[in-house]
């Protein structure tokens, strides 16, 4: 799609085009969101906080004396705002407006979902000695029905997932639960950094699942986004209470997007990343971040949410998020791999496939690869922009599969 703001930063440019995504399920407006963008200065991180945190605030105070369903409304709003005011600000982990943002925006969700008809219910799944927090979606009617466990990937939310296919599942018939994993928002706030045997998270909240009334224990699904388009992967290669896995989209070697640009094999990547000192390595990484809005943008986010001191030693915890070496080949139930023409972060280069190709020629599993195109506005990363059609897409394929 045509990029009609921030030009020169497809960051901030994607980053607004998923915002907008979420006013299909109630989760932006359109024009609020272009009313924000507009105030903001292209590359300026601290313009973005103070524009999304602005409009938080107003509509959170609107829903103080609003009727229950303008007050939800209201609320679902500044919750995805208040969210995306602290997005870009994790290069410095101590800054207070991060957990200012995040509070605010998990409060304001809270009391949304209360307003809802029936009642989305916050859960704790326990795992390990701490519990991960989520939210269970249940199905109108009676009788066990199929479920879907969805978690998003790299830097969304738990919250997020309402928009991204939650509310969609409800509405056909599917429970929902979603979760934030280690590395995610409410975890890594607990000090639960991302972990890539991703099998080590899935199976707790499947046991949680074990127990919850109404589940059809043969047909429980499991989605990724983004990132989640490999750890979902990896959790089915090793979990066999799935019935089927859904990437969002599709990853095979996550750190590809760190890697494609530089000189050496993958082996040596790997070895220069995690040596004591690599002075040309780090200056590799540091005129990156001054070239790419994307790259500066990824390599602070990913310190924060891998526990890294530096972007090097980011980038070698993040290459251990692939598929390779015969996982992909484990995953036995069937597999949707989703695919966005445009991806900013998966697409791949003149000599390396899109991660959703390099993933779906690997499985041997029964396995389906859905391209989304900029003809149908949808070749964004994780087809932002395009809910509808892409939840449509997701779950007519589950209702075929299960």
């Amino acid at each position: 799609m045509k990029q009609i703001m921030f030009e020169d930063d497809a960051q901030f440019w994607f980053e607004t085009v998923r915002l907008f995504s979420h006013a299909s399920y109630g989760g932006a407006d359109f024009g609020e969101v272009l009313a924000a963008a507009s105030r903001i200065k292209p590359g300026d991180y601290d313009s973005w906080h103070d524009a999304y945190l602005a409009t938080a605030d107003r509509l959170a105070e609107e829903a103080r004396s609003a009727r229950p369903v303008t007050e939800r409304d209201l609320l679902m709003r500044a919750s995805t705002y208040y969210f995306s005011a602290g997005f870009f600000l994790h290069g410095n982990p101590a800054d207070p407006r991060i957990n200012h943002s995040y509070d605010r925006s998990s409060e304001s969700f809270h009391r949304a979902v209360e307003l809802f008809g029936p009642a989305i219910e916050p859960v704790e799944i326990p795992y390990e000695d701490t519990v991960l927090h989520g939210y269970f979606y249940r199905a109108p009617g009676d009788g066990p029905k199929p479920t879907l466990v969805m978690h998003n990937g790299f830097d969304g939310s738990a919250e997020e997932l309402h928009y991204f296919g939650a509310l969609a599942g409800v509405e056909r018939g599917y429970h929902v639960l979603t979760f934030d994993g280690p590395g995610q928002p409410s975890a890594i706030r607990r000090g639960l950094v991302f972990r890539p045997d991703w099998e080590n998270v899935v199976g707790p909240v499947l046991d949680f699942l074990a127990d919850v009334p109404g589940v059809d224990q043969e047909k429980i699904a499991l989605l990724g986004v983004s990132l989640g388009g490999m750890l979902a992967p990896r959790a089915a290669a090793f979990e066999p209470r799935l019935a089927a896995v859904v990437a969002v989209d599709g990853v095979y070697d996550a750190a590809s997007l760190l890697t494609t640009f530089l000189k050496w094999d993958r082996a040596e990547i790997v070895r220069r990343a995690n040596a004591e000192r690599d002075d040309e390595l780090d200056g590799i990484f540091a005129a990156a971040r001054e070239a790419s809005p994307t790259m500066r943008w990824a390599c602070d986010h990913g310190r924060y949410v891998m526990g890294a001191a530096s972007d090097r030693e980011f980038v070698a915890k993040y290459l251990q998020y692939t598929l390779e070496d015969g996982v992909a080949e484990r995953i036995t139930c069937p597999v949707l791999v989703c695919e966005a023409t445009e991806d900013l972060f998966f697409n791949g280069d003149d000599e390396v496939k899109p991660e959703p190709q390099r993933l779906y020629e690997h499985l041997t599993a029964p396995k389906t690869l859905l391209t989304f195109t900029a003809e149908e506005g949808a070749d964004a990363h994780c087809h932002a922009g395009a809910m509808r059609l892409a939840a449509g897409r997701i779950y007519d394929w589950l209702d075929r599969t299960l």
